[in-house]
């Protein structure tokens, strides 16, 4: 027997991921909506008898009728649209308890779809900080529904929430809703919206009493969105993170390289000379092994970005970056996918989905990828290590870390004198409006940020056990043969090194060797690829000793000029970006134009970059 389906609805910010989160733990699956880039969230639900229902995390909505492709998807699941999508046979509806005037609107469109369905009341915990009473009895019976107290973080309800769907699954009766029902359903449950609106203004009054919702936002916000306090809070945090980038995962990615180079060190002893082994010290331990050792950095950036969205800090900082943005013709909604862009371009490009404005919403995904993407740390950080100096500066900050700091500064700048000429010419046309709601101040759920974390290592980990692994294993076939005589380098002998000897007149003028050349293709599956492919390419004319006690950085602080590192820097502050941000362009444009006008103008901004920076610093250096 198919398992049923519980759909988890609500508006943004009410809680409704830490909820799905809580009720479902490490039990979740990620894909995509058919023909959508819309992220799909399910989940197993345990009923109390055992049984289990597959629960589903919808996007945040606040209407069934649709203002962005998020809010589109929620209606047309909810409704039956998708051929391949199952209808819900109950819907789960949280929310925010200490803002139900605005919220209850959109519970009373859910009710009139006719599916049976239960309230969480979540938040629970905030609304009594702040001096609410909320008669959720009271509301269960103008509601007509289940009505459970909730406070997800904290697990408060759960087993409630868990008892009433199952006695909405036992009363519903689970038959499909064919498509050419939905245009019905949507006229009834949407009815009139200001009808709808004066009636959960009229159910709230009646219970709810006391409180101040915004008295301790107030209190903070006074600070936070301070024309002068505001800005510089927000430049210390962004500091810290980088900081801390280098700062704290130092001793956890030493211990990583120490257990790579064991590793070799045992694969060295345990197999004779030969393919095998060198595929397995060069190309696997020397090259994925290159890319691994960068997780504990990775997960220090996930972790802030997770910290600032689960703490509401996230939407004040969009707010301060408004009038910024506002100069380059962008509204400050436009930030959130930007700063969601540090972690990876494809769901800060898929986050742009929140944008009406289309023209600003083509910007936004245009100039995404010059957002510094964790995919580009393994990148900087390796060149960082080789060539900047590891000592403090002014007592206080790490010299590393800033120059880390300054990369990402340069990217943003890029990225904003990219959107300024854009609106100029090819999305030409006035910047939207910014109206967003602030969510209520609280602390990021300890379970919620272990999960988040968990998802965003897990897929670290995967690209580099599937797309870096395959990159580097036919990169490692390519350099090692045809084998060289003795006395020639194995590497300028090769295929690969043919290759690159033929790149390099190209890329010889903005400083790149042969090497570099070799490692840019590859790169473009991943940015994490060419730190591994520059492991593999190095290891390859390296003997036993050499590698197993000389490090990735240690090999191009040998091998490359000053000049040369910082030009590598440069290019990839503007690189053009992996396979996979250009698949996801072309589904979010709906044609190859746009992605291929991104390579194009990436890939101009990228050499010019790094020429500049090589001839200004060679001049600099008096080379």
């Amino acid at each position: 027997m198919t398992a049923p389906v519980v759909a988890l609805v609500g508006n943004p910010n009410a809680g409704k991921t830490s909820l799905f989160n809580a009720l479902t733990g490490a039990r979740q699956k990620v894909a995509n909506y058919p023909g959508v880039t819309v992220e799909r969230k399910a989940g197993t639900l345990t009923l109390p008898d055992g049984s289990r229902a597959e629960l589903i995390d919808l996007p945040g909505a606040h209407s069934l009728e649709p203002r962005s492709p998020d809010e589109e998807v929620t209606r047309d699941v909810l409704v039956g649209a998708y051929a391949h999508e199952r209808v819900p046979d109950a819907i789960i509806a949280v929310v925010d308890a200490t803002n139900l005037a605005s919220q209850l609107r959109f519970v009373l469109e859910l009710k009139a779809l006719g599916r049976p369905m239960v309230v969480a009341l979540n938040m629970m915990d905030l609304a009594e900080r702040d001096g609410f009473f909320i008669d959720y009895e009271a509301l269960a019976r103008e509601l007509a529904l289940p009505v459970i107290p909730t406070v997800a973080v904290r697990r408060r309800g759960l087993e409630a929430v868990i008892a009433a769907a199952r006695d909405a699954l036992n009363a519903a009766e689970i038959s499909a809703i064919r498509s050419a029902d939905a245009p019905a359903m949507l006229v009834e449950a949407i009815g009139d919206m200001r009808g709808h609106q004066r009636q959960a203004r009229d159910i709230a009054a009646k219970v709810v009493s006391g409180g101040d919702a915004n008295q301790m936002t107030r209190q903070i916000d006074r600070l936070v969105l301070h024309p002068v306090s505001g800005p510089v809070l927000l430049a210390v945090i962004l500091f810290l993170m980088f900081q801390a980038v280098f700062a704290w995962a130092t001793p956890f990615a030493d211990a990583i390289e120490g257990a790579i180079g064991w590793a070799q060190g045992i694969v060295m002893t345990s197999l004779p000379a030969g393919p095998v082994r060198g595929f397995l010290t060069e190309g696997l331990l020397g090259g994925v092994g290159a890319v691994i050792v960068f997780l504990p950095q990775i997960v220090i950036l996930f972790a802030f970005i997770l910290v600032l969205e689960q703490s509401g800090y996230m939407t004040r900082a969009a707010f301060l970056m408004d009038r910024l943005m506002a100069g380059v013709g962008l509204s400050g909604r436009a930030f959130i996918p930007l700063l969601s862009s540090f972690a990876c371009a494809i769901p800060g490009i898929m986050a742009t989905r929140s944008i009406a404005d289309p023209k600003d919403r083509l910007t936004t995904i245009l100039i995404a990828p010059l957002m510094t993407c964790s995919a580009r740390l393994p990148v900087y950080a390796v060149i960082i290590a080789a060539f900047i100096p590891d000592r403090t500066v002014g007592g206080l900050a790490n010299m590393q870390g800033l120059v880390l700091f300054g990369l990402y500064a340069f990217g943003v700048v890029g990225a904003l004198a990219a959107a300024w000429v854009l609106r100029l010419t090819v999305t030409k046309g006035a910047g939207g409006g910014f109206l967003m709601e602030m969510p209520k101040y609280q602390l990021p759920a300890i379970r919620d940020l272990a999960i988040g974390i968990w998802q965003r290592a897990w897929a670290f980990l995967r690209r580099a056990g599937t797309i870096i692994l395959v990159s580097t294993m036919v990169l490692w076939v390519f350099a090692s043969y045809p084998k060289a005589p003795d006395g020639v380098s194995q590497v300028d002998y090769s295929i690969a090194g043919r290759i690159g000897a033929g790149l390099e007149v190209v890329f010889a003028p903005i400083g790149f060797n042969k090497e570099i050349s070799i490692a840019l293709v590859p790169g473009m599956a991943a940015r994490e690829v060419a730190v591994a492919a520059l492991g593999t390419v190095y290891a390859i004319d390296a003997d036993d000793e050499e590698l197993l006690e000389v490090e990735l950085a240690d090999r191009l602080r040998g091998a490359w000029p000053l000049p040369t590192a910082l030009a590598f820097l440069a290019w990839f502050v503007f690189a053009p970006q992996c396979i996979s941000t250009f698949a996801v362009t072309r589904r979010e444009t709906n044609g190859w134009r746009w992605p291929i006008f991104m390579f194009s103008y990436l890939f101009v901004m990228a050499y010019l970059g790094a020429g500049a920076t090589y001839w200004i610093s060679k001049w600099a250096l008096g080379g």
